[in-house]
C-alpha cells in the first residue's frame, strides 16, 4: 500500500514545526563541550547542564564529560565549561580561586542581556527581570547587579514591585519565556509604572519566538500537539502552553518516543509535533518512526522562518584550537 493509500484511509497526519530543535546558542555550547573533549581530553568537567535535554546531557557524558552544580565539584587546576544559560560574576571568580581553566559557553544572546543588566545598573536603574524563579538564566543575570534587580515571575508578580524612582525604571527578561505571557507582565508593569522601558532589542531570543510562533500557526487544526523536549526545559515547556493557548486538543511534553502514550493518539487525526531549541533533530525523526506506526504516515511541514544565524566557538577555546593545530604543523 503507497503512503497516499495509508493516508486516505486513515485519514491520520503530522503537522511539522519548523525551526525547530537546534538554536545558534545550543549547537555552539554542544560544540564547545565536543571541542574541548577533543582537544584536552577526558575528563572535562561542565558546570550544570551545558543545555537543558536529557539526551544530549547522557551523550556529552559518555564521551568523557562530567556534569557538576559548582565549580567546588572540579578538581583544581581542571578545565570546566560554563553552560549556556551564563553565570553569576562570583561563578568566574570561584573558578579563578581553583585555578581553573574556564571556558566559557554562554549563548551570546543571554550574555547580551548581562551587559544590558550592567549598562542599567551603572546607570543607576531599577531593572525589572521578567523571569522564572531559581531558573540558571535568571540566577546569572541577577548576579550581574543583585542591588538593583527584582525578578518578576509572570504577570500576577508585577502587583507587589516597589521602586525607588518609577521614572527610571527598566524591564529586561529571560531569554526563553513565552512571548504573549511576557507582553501581559509588561502591560501590568505599564499600568503602576507608565515611564518603565523597554530593552534597546527584543530579550526573548529569535529561536523562542520562532518555534512559538510556529506553534501558534498550527495547534488550531491539531488534536494533539506533541513536543519533543526535557522538563526543565524553559522553552519546551512553553512551547506546550503555546499550543494549549492557540487551541490545541492536548499537549505532552516527552523526552523520547516510547513516552507517547497511545491513548493520546486514540481519537486524534491531526497531531503537531515540534522540539525546543535545545533537542538533536534524530529525537523528533524518532517520534515520526513511532507515529508513522501508527497510522500517522502523512507528514506536512509547516514553515514559518528560515534560521541560518551562527555563533562562533568561545575565543579561549579557537584560540587553544589554532595553536594545537600550529603545534601538529
Amino acid at each position: 500500500m503507497t503512503e497516499a493509500e495509508t493516508t486516505s484511509r486513515t485519514g491520520k497526519r503530522v503537522l511539522l514545526a519548523k525551526p525547530r530543535g537546534y538554536c545558534a546558542g545550543v549547537d555552539r555550547a554542544v560544540q564547545t563541550v565536543e571541542e574541548a573533549l577533543k582537544l584536552y581530553g577526558a575528563p572535562i568537567y561542565v558546570r550544570k547542564q551545558i543545555v537543558h535535554n536529557k539526551h544530549v546531557v547522557r551523550t556529552l557524558e559518555a564521551q568523557g564529560a562530567i556534569f557538576v552544580e559548582e565549580n567546588e565539584e572540579v578538581p583544581e587546576g581542571a578545565t570546566v565549561i560554563f553552560s549556556a544559560h551564563g553565570v553569576a560574576p562570583e561563578v568566574y571568580e570561584q573558578a579563578k580561586e581553583r585555578s581553573l581553566k574556564a571556558i566559557d559557553a554562554t549563548c551570546p544572546l543571554v550574555t547580551k542581556v548581562h551587559q544590558e543588566a550592567k549598562r542599567f545598573a551603572a546607570e543607576d536603574y531599577d531593572i525589572l527581570l521578567i523571569g522564572h524563579e531559581g531558573h540558571e538564566e535568571v540566577i546569572g543575570t541577577a548576579g550581574e547587579a543583585p542591588e538593583h534587580i527584582q525578578l518578576v515571575d509572570g504577570p500576577a508578580d508585577a502587583d507587589r514591585i516597589t521602586v525607588r524612582d518609577p521614572n527610571k525604571v527598566v524591564w529586561l527578561s529571560q531569554t526563553t519565556l513565552s512571548v504573549d505571557e511576557t507582553m501581559e507582565t509588561v502591560a501590568r508593569l505599564k499600568k503602576r509604572l507608565p515611564m518603565l522601558q523597554s530593552p534597546p532589542s527584543d530579550d526573548i531570543c529569535y529561536a523562542t519566538s520562532n518555534r512559538q510562533h510556529v506553534v501558534k500557526e498550527i495547534a488550531a487544526e491539531c488534536d494533539v500537539v506533541i513536543v519533543v523536549g526535557s522538563r526543565n526545559s524553559s522553552n519546551s515547556v512553553r512551547l506546550v502552553e503555546v499550543a494549549l493557548d492557540a487551541g490545541a486538543g492536548a499537549g505532552h511534553l516527552v523526552d523520547f518516543a516510547h513516552e507517547i502514550d497511545d491513548a493520546w493518539l486514540a481519537e486524534a487525526r491531526t497531531v503537531g509535533l515540534t522540539s525546543g531549541a535545545s533537542v538533536p533533530d534524530e529525537l523528533v525523526q524518532e517520534v515520526l518512526t513511532h507515529l508513522a506506526e501508527r497510522g500517522f504516515a502523512d507528514v506536512e511541514e509547516v514553515v514559518t522562518a528560515n534560521e541560518r544565524l551562527t555563533f562562533s566557538l568561545p575565543q579561549e577555546l579557537k584560540r587553544d584550537m589554532k595553536a594545537a593545530a600550529a603545534a601538529r604543523g
